[in-house]
Parts: C-alpha cells; sequence; structure tokens
C-alpha cells in the first residue's frame, strides 16, 4: 500500500503532457518570411472578424495565415496540431458568432475519404501590418 501512495505523484506527473511545436522546415519557414516580408507585428489579439472574407494560408500544421488585405495579415500559431494540413486537407473550425477566437475548436479533414486527420484549436492571432506612407 505504502508503495502506491509513494508512486502516485509519479503517475500523475506521467499523465500530464505538453505540445510541442514541430519546427518549421526550411522550405516553410521561406514562405512565411516572403509572406510577411515589410510587415511589422503588432500586439497579439485574441478574435478576429469572420468578415471581411480572410484568404487562409496553411504554412505547417500548427501555423497559420490569415490574409485580410495586402496591408494586414494575421499569424495563428495552433495550439495542438492539425496533421494533414500541409497535405492539402480542409479545415474546419467550430466557432460561435462572427468571429474566429483562441480556443476555437478545429479539425482537418480529409475530403476524399470523410476522415478527420487531425484536431487543434486556433491560438492567438498576431497582426502584421505594412507601414504606414
Amino acid at each position: 500500500m505504502r508503495a502506491w501512495i509513494c508512486l502516485t505523484p509519479l503517475i500523475l506527473a506521467a499523465c500530464t503532457g505538453s505540445y510541442t511545436p514541430t519546427p518549421l522546415t526550411d522550405k516553410q519557414a521561406a514562405t512565411l518570411d516572403k509572406a510577411l516580408a515589410g510587415k511589422v507585428a503588432g500586439e497579439k489579439v485574441s478574435c478576429i472578424n469572420r468578415e471581411p472574407q480572410t484568404n487562409l494560408t496553411v504554412i505547417s500544421n500548427n501555423v497559420l495565415l490569415y490574409r485580410v488585405s495586402k496591408r494586414l495579415i494575421y499569424k495563428n500559431e495552433l495550439i495542438g496540431s492539425c496533421n494533414g494540413l500541409t497535405y492539402g486537407d480542409t479545415m474546419i473550425v467550430r466557432s460561435f458568432g462572427s468571429q474566429l477566437c483562441r480556443g476555437d475548436f478545429t479539425t482537418s479533414a480529409n475530403l476524399m475519404t470523410g476522415m478527420t486527420t487531425g484536431s487543434c484549436a486556433l491560438g492567438d492571432f498576431v497582426p502584421y501590418r505594412a507601414p504606414g506612407k
């Protein structure tokens, strides 16, 4: 009985997990650098409006870019990894209201097979703006 009491903290510690995002490949880093070239990062925000329509660019399974205009792009680092996004799988966001927000649950799915390939949540949105003239 005493052995179980002593092992309980170790067992609980083994159950806790932490997510470490996979580093970007050289090609992904180059794509990200090109997309954000000449833009300045602002303060992160928790939510962005769905309208005007944003153009989604997948950089990796855990980094997304939402292009609002030529002058404004939001970078989002997903909480978790939606495997399959870099292979062209579709991202399905479950959100409520007219905004995309941190913590909104997201899945990736292969539309040909109908199978879910990953699940994650949206992270904070970091705005990158072109400097004013």
